[in-house]
Formats: C-alpha cells, structure tokens, sequence
C-alpha cells in the first residue's frame, strides 16, 4: 500500500531471471518504483512443452488429452488483459517448435495441424527470489485468473476448433510425453512496448 504522498511510477525494463532449468531467461517487466523497493511483475505466462502425448486428470476422472502438439501450463498475473492473452494464443499457433523434413524447428502447432491442451497453472507466478517458500502476491485473483483463462480458451477454440483443457481451480494430475524435450517460456509484456 501506498502511503500519503508516495506516487507510485511504473516503466518497463529488460531484466535478467533464472529458469527452472538453472539458465537466464531476457524478459521484459513491468518495474513498479515505490520509496525505498522495486517490486517487478512479470506478465502473462505460457510454459509450453512439445509432446507426443499429455492428458490431465481429476481424482479419477480424464478432464483433458491429446496426442501430438503442445500442452501448455498458462499463469495469469495481475494487470494480465484480453490484449495478452491475444498475443499469447498468436504465439502459441505460429512459435516454430516442431521439426521440418531436415530436422530443423521451422514448423508451428499451425503448420503440422496439432493439437493444444491448457491448463492453468498460478503457481507460474510465484515470487521465488528469497526465502524457501514461493509468494504468490503477483498472481490475477482467482476470479480474474478464471475470467482470463477461459478468454484465452475460447479463443483458442475460434481459431484452432478442439482445445483440450483441465480444470480450472482443481487438484490436477497431469502426465506428458515431451518430445526432444523441448519446452520454451513465453511471456507476453504490456501493448506498446515493442517486445513479445
């Protein structure tokens, strides 16, 4: 919260963050100055894996499947908008991932005609630069994460017909086949920024 007097000033900036996979990812945030802290907010996130085969599941019950395509875990964050998650549907149907005749990642989900499975997923918002427990301040409400999700599904349905999901909210198992593996982050900064 801001404190009498404190004016808030928001720009963006390249920072430098480390993946899972322990390499540097370059991503664009949105830098929120206030007195004394810089708090940085990632936007909208696609954690994309190519696979053979992924299904979700639900206590007992198959919520989601398919064979070959991506299986993408989506994080909401707030501030996230239609606008994003547009942009992250555009980059999901066109990112290059899928191997041409020579073997070379030249071939979009598009291109091979394959199939998307999403499932959300806040915890790809977590705040993890200190401490042993992730914060999840800058995850979208769960009312707005759903409201965002099911924006980007419905999209996605318009544009590439069967969209597999899992269920929003739920305790989901999920299980993949990655190909390669092969698995990108995609992030989708705000409208305007020149990057994404």
């Amino acid at each position: 919260m801001e404190s009498s007097g404190e004016k808030q000033r928001e720009f963006k900036e390249p920072v430098e963050i480390r993946g899972r996979d322990g390499n540097f990812i370059n991503a664009l945030c949105t830098s929120v100055i206030l007195p004394n802290r810089i708090q940085y907010r990632l936007l909208m996130i696609g954690l994309l894996q190519r696979v053979t085969h992924a299904e979700v599941r639900v206590a007992d019950r198959q919520v989601g499947a398919i064979e070959t395509g991506l299986l993408v875990l989506v994080g909401v964050e707030r501030g996230d908008s239609e606008a994003q998650a547009d942009r992250l549907l555009e980059r999901l149907c066109t990112y290059r991932v899928f191997p041409d005749a020579e073997g070379r990642m030249n071939r979009s989900l598009q291109d091979i005609r394959g199939q998307l499975l999403l499932v959300s997923q806040f915890t790809l918002a977590a705040d993890t630069r200190s401490g042993t427990r992730p914060g999840f301040s800058p995850a979208a409400a769960p009312d707005e994460g759903r409201r965002l999700f099911d924006y980007l599904v419905e999209r996605a349905r318009v544009r590439l017909g069967a969209v597999q999901t899992g269920e929003f909210g739920a305790s989901m198992q999920v299980s993949l086949t990655n190909d390669g593996p092969v698995t990108f982050w995609l992030q989708v900064p705000p409208e305007g920024s020149g990057k994404g």
